[in-house]
This record gives C-alpha cells, sequence and structure tokens, in this order.
C-alpha cells in the first residue's frame, strides 16, 4: 500500500520507513513479520505506513526478529525519535523547569486546582490537556506523553523526597469523568505510600488560606538553595530570587500546618474516590 506523504517527516513515519527497508531486505512480507511478533497485519500495515507509532517495547520486539538483523537499530531509532517528539511537544517556555525537575534532590509542591502533573494519569492528563483551543489528536497525544514521560523522576535510582499539598477541592473536581476520576484518585493514595512520597490535602473545612493564591514547587539541585516554580494563566515563571524562594518556603510550610497528615490524607483521598467517583 502507498504511505502517506504528509507522514514522512513524521516520527511514526521515519520509524515506519525504517520497518519496511529492514522487513523488505529479509524478503519478508508484513502478514509473514506480523506473525513473527505476535501481532495482526494491520498493526504493522499502519506502523509502515506511519499512521500509528509503535507501541511500548515494540522496536525491541522488532529487532529481536533474527532475519530483520538490525543490530538494535529500531529500538535505538525510537527512543531517538522520541526525544524530538518530546522536544517538540514541551512548550519552550517549560523545558527549563522540566530539566530542573529531572535533577532535583527534593520537590516541593502545592497544588489548588488538579493532581499535579507528575502524578496524573494518562487519562487525566489528556482531559486536562485537551481544552486548549484548536490542539489537533497527534498533537495531543504528543503532549499526554510528554507529561507521562516526565514521571521518569519518580523511579529513577536516585528519585527525589517529594511533599505535595493539595487542596480538597482537587479531589472533587471532575476532569475525565467518574473512571478516570476514581483512578487518579486511587493513584493518588497509592503514591502517597511510597518511602519517598508525602501527599497531604487541606481539608474543606479550613476555608481561606494563603495557598488559594495559585500553585507552585519549589526545587533543591544540586549547587543550588533552591529554584522556583509558579504558575500563571498564561506561562509558569522559573526563578532562583532569594526573596521569593523564602516566600514561597514558608507559605508552603504554613499550608502543610494546614493540611491533615498523611495517613489521614490518604483516607480522606480513598474515601473520596469510593463515594463520589465510583
Amino acid at each position: 500500500m502507498a504511505r502517506n506523504d504528509d507522514l514522512d517527516g513524521t516520527p511514526q513515519g521515519v520509524f515506519g520507513a525504517e520497518l519496511r527497508f529492514y522487513r523488505e531486505r529479509a524478503g519478508l512480507s508484513q502478514i509473514e513479520l506480523a506473525a513473527l511478533v505476535n501481532v495482526s497485519h494491520d498493526v504493522i500495515s499502519k506502523i509502515e505506513r506511519g499512521t500509528r507509532p509503535p507501541a511500548e517495547g515494540f522496536p525491541e520486539r522488532l529487532d529481536a526478529v533474527p532475519g530483520l538483523d538490525t543490530g538494535g537499530a529500531l529500538a535505538r531509532l525510537w527512543e531517538n525519535l522520541r526525544k524530538g517528539l518530546r522536544h517538540r511537544a514541551m512548550p519552550g517556555w517549560f523545558r527549563p523547569w522540566a530539566e530542573i525537575e529531572s535533577q532535583a534532590k527534593t520537590l516541593r509542591s502545592y497544588q489548588p486546582m488538579l493532581v499535579p502533573g507528575l502524578f496524573q494519569t494518562e487519562e487525566y492528563a489528556r482531559a486536562i490537556l485537551a481544552v486548549e483551543p484548536g490542539l489537533k489528536d497527534d498533537a495531543l497525544d504528543d503532549q499526554v506523553r510528554v507529561r507521562l514521560d516526565r514521571q521518569a523522576v519518580l523511579t529513577r535510582a536516585d528519585a527525589p523526597q517529594m511533599w505535595t499539598v493539595l487542596d480538597e477541592a482537587v479531589l472533587h473536581r471532575c476532569i475525565g469523568g467518574h473512571k478516570a476520576m476514581h483512578d487518579q484518585l486511587i493513584r493518588l493514595a497509592d503514591l502517597g505510600e511510597q518511602p519517598q512520597t508525602t501527599i497531604q490535602v487541606i481539608p474543606a473545612p479550613v476555608g481561606q488560606h494563603a495557598g488559594l493564591l495559585g500553585a507552585f514547587v519549589i526545587a533543591e539541585v544540586e549547587g543550588s538553595a533552591g529554584i522556583v516554580y509558579l504558575e500563571t494563566s498564561a506561562e509558569g515563571q522559573v526563578t532562583d530570587s532569594p526573596a521569593i524562594l523564602a516566600h514561597v518556603t514558608f507559605r508552603f510550610d504554613s499550608l502543610r500546618s494546614e493540611a491533615l497528615p498523611r495517613a489521614a490524607s490518604r483516607d480522606l483521598i480513598v474515601r473520596i474516590a469510593e463515594e463520589e467517583w465510583t
């Protein structure tokens, strides 16, 4: 089947062309290759046309087919293409913070509106990002992938110590529907049980508090006293101003004093998940 020229320069188009080269060099039909990697012929066809990106781990499965003789080239290619996708999909103003976040030794964050990006499920992230006017499906997929890729910081060997404070309103705001909310809150509860992650909730009866003025994150990285990310309605701001760092640190400590303890916060998250979102 002919390829779509509009897709030739896309990451999935480049990968598809390379897969086609190795398959044809090996003298395999799409049906024969599909049988070797236990997928349908349609999957191979769509990947080669560039209309479907390879699933997680699929390039490695293709590299393992002896007849293709890729020497691991497909997995390396897709990893490099994914890096390009992440760079393209991430706003330029956010890239400095993403780099700081990936190297942080500690992260302290507060959110009055939404679950923080590092904790979001795919469904929740997709619902949030989809509100951007005029965002096409492929661009949305890229942005969701970038957000989920950032979460690798949680599982790296030297994962940062994380303290997160949420306003209870976050747990009640419907994002993506009931199932998405239930799954998201259960993920929060599970993350809160990990030794390096503390999640606390400011209960609704507290009423007004300083955190209603906006979300922020404080990162500690090697060689810096601290770097602050401030969310705005347009672009986030990154600063290492000692005055702002001191002010935001004081605010974070104040908010933690208003929040429920760790175990009580988890109980509240689970209760709302089961009573409100099932």
